[in-house]
């Protein structure tokens, strides 16, 4: 077993993100850090989510989704979009969308408008790699890093859980 697996991990740097989700009817919202950039020509991008959760299966139905950069005071944001047992989380939020339909976080400082281009396994996750077909500055700010989250994500407890 690896000691601090928790603390080790969260020095690989990375932002944290809402994304939006939505299958045409319906919308759905959750915090993700791990996200990035996969390459340029074609502008992909790539994001790690759990197959268990409703966001995964409007993304699937829909194919398209948002990746909305948060800012370093938006701590709270990125909590409450992490939490899978809030009834409508989209509620208490400004929303706007562009091209897809797919919502875009309007306090966000930038956001990513994607098309799902595939699906892969990556253990007890799902990666979704997306076609970037639009993108724009909202905000001003500084990105919020998933090692400025402490243990929000409940980290500490499932690497203890788990031997590396």
């Amino acid at each position: 077993m690896i000691e601090n697996c928790d603390a080790l991990f969260k020095q690989i740097s990375h932002g944290v993100y809402v994304v939006g989700v939505s299958d045409g009817i319906h919308q759905n919202a959750f915090t993700a850090a791990w996200v990035m950039q996969v390459s340029f020509n074609p502008p992909l991008l790539a994001f790690s989510i759990n197959p268990e959760h409703y966001s995964y299966k409007l993304l699937q139905a829909g194919g398209i989704c948002t990746v909305n950069v948060l800012g370093q005071d938006q701590f709270r944001v990125a909590e409450h979009f992490g939490c899978s047992n809030i009834k409508d989380k989209m509620m208490g939020f400004q929303w706007q969308e562009d091209k897809t339909g797919a919502p875009i976080l309007t306090e966000s400082l930038a956001y990513f408008e994607c098309q799902v281009s595939h699906y892969t396994d990556a253990g007890d996750h799902k990666i979704a790699v997306c076609k970037v077909i639009g993108a724009a500055k909202l905000n001003q700010g500084q990105p919020l890093l998933y090692n400025q989250t402490g243990d929000m994500d409940g980290s500490s407890i499932i690497y203890s859980d788990n031997l590396l």
